[in-house]
């Protein structure tokens, strides 16, 4: 830990000490023991309420002053964010350990920041499938010159497998993933193509091509042909494959 931006933490006996102090002077309690051991000089900041958050993982920057803070819950990402002031991490690591929700998290504490999804994640891999299903529907209501993305979605939602399916996006791309986290691991993909042109599926997002079909509906049955039987719907974080991000 560089001396010099963290000179009170390593007189208070390291980050540990240093927000268990800091904690005592905001009258707040806090559980904290070590950190991953992939993460140098980190502590984890442990939760007192029943439920999926796993404690909040916290760690200094080496370039400049900042403690960088994760907060994960059903193997999601769910709050990261950095701050300067060990006080403000303290603040944070208090409300996610006491399972403040993240509205409230989000109105008080300006900067963390979080997943889109995140409430919905935090209940479950299948409610954040739908809430992405949601999402993907708004965003086809809100493109109507690209009404071939539009009848994508519909008939891809129509379809229970693929509906089961976290989808995301890359360049109008829709990939469906058997989790919920990033990576995902996207299992197949349909790309929509202005102008009346064939459909394009996918083995991923932009890779991979198994063919071409004239109409969505054609598209969408030949990607459940090369849909893995194995695939079912998706689980909570993510399997450790590479993979796509959304936009």
């Amino acid at each position: 830990m560089n001396s010099e931006l963290y000179a009170d933490v390593i007189e208070a006996g390291g980050l540990g000490a240093a927000s268990e102090r800091a904690a005592a002077e905001l009258g707040i309690s806090l559980v904290v023991f070590s950190g991953p051991e992939d993460l140098a000089d980190a502590i984890r900041i442990d939760t007192i309420v029943p439920g999926p958050r796993l404690p909040l993982v916290v760690y200094p920057r080496a370039d400049s002053r900042g403690f960088h803070v994760i907060g994960r819950s059903h193997d999601v990402d769910i709050v990261t964010g950095e701050a300067p002031d060990l006080r403000e991490v303290v603040e944070a690591g208090a409300a996610w350990a006491a399972g403040t929700p993240v509205q409230e998290m989000r109105r008080a504490l300006p900067f963390l920041l979080f997943d889109p999804l995140a409430e919905a994640h935090e209940q479950g891999p299948a409610v954040a499938v739908e809430a992405r299903w949601d999402q993907l529907k708004e965003l086809a209501a809100d493109t109507p010159a690209f009404p071939e993305f539009g009848r994508l979605v519909e008939v891809a939602y129509a379809e229970p497998r693929l509906r089961g399916l976290f989808p995301f996006t890359s360049h109008w791309t829709v990939a469906f993933s058997s989790c919920t986290g990033r990576p995902y691991r996207d299992e197949i993909a349909i790309a929509p193509q202005h102008g009346g042109r064939p459909y394009i599926v996918l083995r991923h997002s932009n890779t991979g091509l198994i063919g071409e079909a004239s109409t969505v509906n054609d598209a969408v049955a030949l990607a459940l042909q090369h849909l893995p039987d194995s695939v079912g719907p998706a689980v909570a974080g993510f399997t450790g494959r590479p993979g796509r991000s959304m936009p």
